[in-house]
């Protein structure tokens, strides 16, 4: 749309000459001889200070594996939460694609929903590839999918199977041919299934689904065909290869985020004990002490009374890990203890355990990341309701792994454009996706609450 030119008179040219020349003379009297030394210089010195440490760090890890690196990267992150935005910006806009530091800075950028100067730096190309559709649609020719098809993680890999081929088959355009591979579920089997996969030809790899298997091809050498894996590993994701998860960490931090855009700094953590909310609580805590804030305590989901464990405790918030019938409990014994008022996030498995209104109605107002696909129709997917309907595999539970396996095939096709166009990303039926400079995919979560006890859409969650 063309933008409207004001009618700039004589008269109005004049106006602005006088208020210039005003302008001029206030701030001109204003100047003193003397060099400003206020709180702007300060933060500005700060903040260099902080990337030239961020800077030796990044070099540093780009040799390490294992604890050290995570510790060496949980540093530099620290370190980067103290950049305002500006900041932020302007420093990536100096560093080079390849430069250590432009991947840390970059995924700050991401997670913080800020645009990138430029792409990263990336190990691949799929020059083999027919060329890219204008909406940067660029799938394999012949594609290879890993998964537990055997085991004991088959229940969660047929939901993820089926929509994995949902997408598929939702696609018009050209498809690659695909061929599953079963893992059993076992590191031995996933690296097998790979170099079958790498044997007959395949020039790309999604799967595989479990984190020890994900694990065991991560700590090879070199992996002839790139991949997607569909899980985080123990280590790094390799050079040229990706990753897509719905890991409990990145619900911590997810969650870390929301309670500090409300500046609730001080957080009661509410958890089960299992490893998933474990892990959750950990990424949580790491990323609310990196943005200043705290974990006052935390609190077995079986405490029958915390009124004792927030004793002359401030707290702004609370954080609850754990299944939503065990939440019934835990909230009106937080009430008990004067939290009721607080704000209350969750992490997805809130949802798990329930389904009765009038019995659920008591979580009504936690926040919980959640998939768009439940709010909303995604290109080629039906709604979450209508596509379980036809479906089994996408119902109740189920649906977020049905969710995971569509985008999973959506990331395959759209990896090219993700990850050599900037501001390229995907919207998914889990949310929003990118890639960062380590391969691995970022998920803006959508958010919901619970309303008169069912799941509903929290509209302002981003803010």
């Amino acid at each position: 749309m063309p933008t409207a030119v004001p009618r700039v008179t004589f008269r109005s040219i004049t106006r602005i000459a006088v208020l210039m020349l005003a302008t001029a003379l206030v701030f001109g009297c204003a100047q003193t001889p003397t060099r400003s030394t206020g709180p702007t210089e300060a933060s500005s010195s700060a903040s260099r200070e902080a990337i030239r440490e961020a800077a030796r760090l990044a070099a540093a890890a780009a040799t390490q594996t294992g604890a050290q690196r995570h510790d060496t990267e949980a540093q530099i992150d620290r370190l980067l939460i103290q950049l305002d935005d500006a900041a932020l910006q302007q420093e990536a806009g100096r560093l080079a694609a390849d430069d250590p530091l432009y991947s840390y800075v970059g995924r700050a950028l991401l997670r913080r929903g800020l645009p990138l100067p430029h792409a990263f730096a990336r190990g691949w190309n799929f020059d083999n590839r027919p060329p890219a559709e204008r909406d940067g649609y660029r799938p394999p020719v012949k594609l290879a999918v890993l998964l537990p098809l055997s085991g004991s993680l088959s229940v969660a890999a047929r939901p993820v199977r089926d929509g994995f081929l949902a997408g598929y088959y939702g696609e018009t355009r050209r498809r690659p041919d695909v061929r599953f591979y079963d893992t059993a579920g076992t590191p031995a089997g996933a690296m097998s299934a790979y170099d079958r996969a790498t044997a007959d030809g395949n020039d790309f790899v999604v799967g595989p689904l479990g984190r020890d298997e994900v694990s065991a091809l991560f700590g090879r050498a070199e992996l002839g065909v790139p991949m997607l894996a569909l899980n985080r590993g123990t280590q790094s994701t390799p050079k040229g290869q990706s990753s897509f998860s719905l890991s409990p960490e990145d619900e911590g931090l997810a969650a870390a985020d929301y309670l500090t855009r409300r500046n609730a700094r001080n957080v009661l953590v509410v958890a089960a004990g299992d490893d998933t909310q474990r892990r959750a609580v950990a990424s949580f805590r790491e990323r609310l002490t990196a943005r200043g804030g705290t974990v006052v305590a935390v609190a077995d989901d079986d405490a029958t009374d915390f009124a004792p464990v927030v004793a002359g405790k401030q707290v702004d918030a609370v954080f609850i890990a754990t299944k939503g019938n065990t939440a019934r409990l835990v909230v009106p014994r937080l009430s008990t203890a004067g939290l009721g008022g607080k704000p209350r996030v969750a992490t997805s498995q809130i949802v798990t355990g329930t389904g009765k209104a009038d019995d659920d109605r008591v979580l009504d107002g936690i926040a919980f990341p959640s998939e768009s696909w439940l709010t909303r129709s995604v290109h080629g997917l039906s709604t979450a309701e209508a596509t379980g309907a036809r479906l089994p595999s996408a119902k109740g539970p189920a649906g977020r792994l049905f969710a995971f396996g569509f985008d999973a095939w959506l990331l395959t096709a759209y990896l090219d454009s993700l990850g050599h166009q900037a501001d390229a990303s995907v919207d998914g039926a889990t949310g929003v996706l990118r890639l960062d400079g380590f391969g691995n995919v970022q998920r803006t979560p959508a958010w919901s609450t619970f309303a008169t006890g069912d799941p509903a859409p929290l509209a302002d969650a981003a803010r």
